[in-house]
């Protein structure tokens, strides 16, 4: 075991989306024993509404939260315990967001040093975007002729600069997820730009801390595990060393759980090639990396390899693209998903009809839901539709007109007289609201394109970023997706093999990577690896979500910690805001996965579903 000797740096993640709970700042501050306090509020469709925020007000477009709920009570405490604050709340006006939280200190008559990171808003540079024929990264489609927001995914070495010239809260606008985490480590242990193991290990650390409470426990597959904490869920804590390593753990006497497998699950989160994860400051390789229980609530993580990073940085645009509206109703009785079926069709008929008379043109799109006769499943769904006795149908449809979407709103509640019966309001009173679709354009830019710029007290500091040699875009970054080596699946007679469901052999977690599908598998046990192996090829992952997947399916090893990511391509229906899917991001798709029968021997399926049984048992 390394990295456990000299000094170590303790960093709470607080915040895993604009949104996320008050309380858990709070509870890191006041009972983490941390050293840095770190937030992501930072989504696509989060930084097109902070982008609008500012178009109505120079004095918005950053994260009110970060200022009202955590600056605010907690400035005294943050400064008393000599507590360092990093968070990406700036939106698209960190200036702003710098200058609000040097209010509350004034305020409070607190001295503190605040710096803010500027560079990554585009959107001053549009005109030269739209001159370089630049393509959609995934797609290959040209830039829209207008964009409502472009940033940069920013790297940590601006973090890093800014703290180093004596910053006590750096709040930045767009940037890497865990470059929060990864510029203070850069600060305390002085890694340079070519320590790319160190790097990497510490994008890791990012990682996992990054969405908060889902590395304790808080989206874990074995819930029950941890239920009787929710109520006063841990929030993660990231203890890191010079050499790399790290441990995870969180505040004592809190709910939750941090083990192999909590932690195992969100390192497979959103995840690409695990050879090849790409950030601005590294391209990190996690297939190496192994996970040791190391006392209660105690994860000690190593292995991280690193290598050089290309020489883009990714940016995030967002544009408009028409208009969608949802209308639900709550049906029951006998028969009720097909009424409700039935009722979605007969007002789709009917508006289209309306349309034609109008000349308003048809819908771009539409999606059926019934949801309570397992509408996520598709062809799995273990009952059919006729047994559901209650559904919730929900129509979502977009149109390029706001016109033809008003007709549909107002014709979602003018028929209640007119179709099916058993049903009542389903969602909010009144008629289905109108919303603008905001759509995700991804695109590389060259770093040469970008210069980081770091304000400390309100006065640039000098800053210039030094870039080490770079990876070409695809070389050496990728790894065979099959290379595991293992032992093969042994003793699978026709006599002697059980199918198991998935769940009793691994946790799985899931979410989205742009318009794919990111499903990560963990093995419990490295006795069952081997048999989800055989069993989940990427032809039978990509035929169990043939109900959603219009691409191609992949798989890739983690040796190190005994698992599998898939990734599941053209899956989202266009993914975020402009997916008309039930499941717009892939939430769901973890728990999809872990119902794939599993063959193995039939000692081992009573070895796991013995094991399954103390752990249902001990909750």
């Amino acid at each position: 075991m390394t990295g456990t000797t000299g000094k170590a740096i303790r960093i709470g993640g607080a915040s895993g989306y604009w949104g996320d709970s008050q309380e858990a700042p709070r509870q890191l501050v006041m009972q983490g024993n941390i050293d840095y306090l770190v937030f992501d509020y930072l989504a696509e469709v989060t930084m097109s509404i902070l982008a609008r925020a500012r178009q109505k007000s120079p004095e918005l477009g950053y994260a009110r939260d970060f200022v009202d709920l955590v600056m605010g009570p907690l400035l005294k405490d943050i400064k008393a315990k000599g507590i360092k604050v990093v968070a990406n709340a700036g939106g698209v006006n960190t200036r702003a967001c710098a200058e609000a939280v040097a209010k509350i200190a004034r305020e409070q008559n607190i001295h503190i040093r605040i710096a803010f990171v500027e560079g990554d808003d585009l959107m001053d540079q549009e005109d030269q975007l739209q001159a370089m024929d630049i393509k959609e990264m995934f797609t290959g489609a040209p830039m829209p002729s207008s964009l409502i927001s472009a940033n940069a995914y920013l790297g940590a070495f601006p973090i890093a600069a800014a703290l180093d010239a004596g910053a006590d809260i750096v709040i930045t606008g767009r940037c890497v997820d865990s470059a929060v985490t990864l510029g203070p480590l850069i600060h305390e242990f002085g890694w340079t730009l070519e320590d790319y193991d160190k790097l990497a290990a510490g994008t890791l650390a990012g990682h996992i801390v990054e969405c908060g409470a889902q590395a304790t426990g808080g989206n874990f597959t074995d819930w029950q595990d941890v239920v009787d904490g929710w109520d006063n869920m841990g929030y993660p804590i990231a203890e890191c060393h010079a050499d790399g390593t790290f441990s995870i753990t969180k505040p004592d006497n809190t709910g939750g759980l941090v083990s192999r497998l909590t932690v195992g699950e969100q390192i497979l989160y959103e995840i690409g090639d695990p050879a090849a994860y790409i950030v601005p400051d590294v391209i990190c390789d996690f297939t190496g990396v192994t996970l040791t229980e190391t006392g209660p609530n105690t994860v000690l993580v190593e292995g991280v390899r690193g290598l050089a990073p290309t020489g883009q940085y990714k940016v995030s645009a967002t544009t408009r693209s028409g208009y969608r509206s949802t209308a639900t109703t709550v049906i029951t009785g006998f028969d009720a998903a097909a009424k409700g079926r039935a009722f979605a069709e007969s007002l789709l008929k009917r508006t289209r009809r309306l349309f034609r008379e109008r000349n308003l043109g048809d819908y771009r799109e539409t999606a059926i839901h019934l949801v309570g006769a397992q509408t996520l499943w598709g062809d799995n769904r273990n009952a059919p539709e006729s047994e559901a006795r209650e559904v919730t149908m929900r129509l979502d449809v977009r149109h390029d007109n706001r016109e033809a979407l008003d007709l549909f709103s107002k014709e979602a509640t003018g028929v209640a007289l007119s179709m099916t019966t058993g049903r009542c309001s389903g969602g909010a009173a009144g008629r289905p609201k109108i919303t603008p679709v905001v759509a995700l354009f991804s695109f590389l830019l060259g770093k040469d394109f970008i210069s980081p710029a770091v304000y400390l007290d309100g006065e640039k500091i000098p800053y210039q970023i030094q870039h080490p040699a770079f990876s070409e875009p695809g070389a050496d970054t990728a790894t065979t997706p099959d290379a595991m080596t293992m032992p093969p699946a042994t003793g699978l007679d026709e006599d002697g093999t059980v199918s198991v469901p998935l769940i009793d052999l691994a946790v799985a977690r899931s979410g989205d990577k742009g318009n794919h599908a990111n499903v990560g598998v963990l093995s419990r046990s490295p006795d069952y690896t081997p048999y989800i192996a055989a069993a989940l090829t990427p032809e039978a992952v990509g035929a169990w979500f043939s109900h959603n997947a219009k691409g191609d399916t992949s798989r890739f090893p983690l040796p190190g910690m005994g698992a599998f990511n898939f990734l599941i391509e053209n899956s989202l229906g266009g993914g975020g805001t402009s997916s008309l899917h039930l499941d717009s991001q892939a939430k769901t798709y973890g728990q999809q996965i872990l119902a794939m029968p599993v063959p193995v021997p039939a000692s081992l399926a009573e070895q796991a579903q013995q094991q399954n049984a103390r752990r249902s048992a001990s909750t």
